[in-house]
């Protein structure tokens, strides 16, 4: 597929794309992978638990409240095992998101946004907190967070690790929403996938453009998805507009 240099006949038509970019439903817009951030915050915010308050500060092991004190060679060695068992599940975790926001990057519909990726960790290190508080420290009593401190003191930092998490939580769900809207009104200014910078004011962008139009070092080329024609098995081709052209970067360019 080669690509040509963008013209002033494809500007001079671009108000004419207008109608089938807005009419296209939010479901069709370019979507970020909110459950892959989830997923990474959910993983980090096991690694800071298991590395940081596990074994840097070492307050408590998995199970130092489950009859194995750290204290005892045997019961240390039962802790240690979990703690790596532990450690394997947030690996998983993150595997998982990784793999997830990769399968996603590929797609012509990929929304990139940096802030939204920060937000859906957030909210991901967050609900490990939270579960993490409730499950473990409050309804199976496995741990606590703090297990240096006298024993009537223990509940304060439970509680305050609930509340970290569901500030982070709620946090990152407020600031995601926001940066949603910001993207569907198209005021936000990220890229989509490929593309190799943050959209110019005013410039706007098909989900299969890589770049404004008239950017430096871009052309125009036929669209992958409708083959140029405009439409496909749905009607209007969402990822060219129904133009079936869009703009990608110059080899070189």
């Amino acid at each position: 597929m080669s690509a040509v240099p963008s013209s002033s006949s494809h500007s001079s038509s671009s108000p004419s794309l207008a109608s089938p970019a807005s009419a296209s439903s939010a479901s069709s817009s370019p979507q970020f992978p909110v459950g892959a951030g989830v997923l990474l915050g959910l993983g980090l915010g096991g690694f800071f638990d298991g590395i940081v308050l596990h074994q840097l500060l070492q307050w408590h092991h998995m199970l130092s409240s489950a009859g194995f004190s750290a204290d005892d060679v045997h019961d240390l060695k039962v802790n240690t095992l979990a703690d790596g068992l532990f450690h394997a599940s947030t690996y998983i975790f993150v595997i998982w998101g990784l793999s997830w926001l990769w399968r996603a990057a590929r797609r012509p519909h990929f929304l990139w946004s940096a802030p939204l990726l920060f937000a859906t960790v957030l909210m991901g290190f967050g609900i490990f907190n939270v579960v993490e508080g409730l499950v473990d420290h409050q309804l199976l009593g496995i741990h606590h967070v703090n297990e240096t401190v006298p024993r009537e003191q223990w509940i304060y930092w439970d509680i305050g690790f609930l509340l970290w998490g569901a500030a982070m939580l709620v946090g990152g769900w407020v600031w995601m929403r926001r940066l949603q809207n910001k993207a569907l009104s198209g005021v936000s200014g990220v890229p989509y996938a490929g593309s190799p910078g943050a959209a110019m004011p005013g410039a706007s962008l098909n989900p299969g453009d890589e770049a404004p139009e008239g950017a430096p070092g871009t052309g125009e080329a036929i669209c992958r998805e409708c083959g140029g024609t405009g439409r496909n098995a749905a009607g209007t081709c969402i990822a060219c507009g129904g133009d079936g052209k869009v703009t990608v970067a110059l080899a070189g360019g």
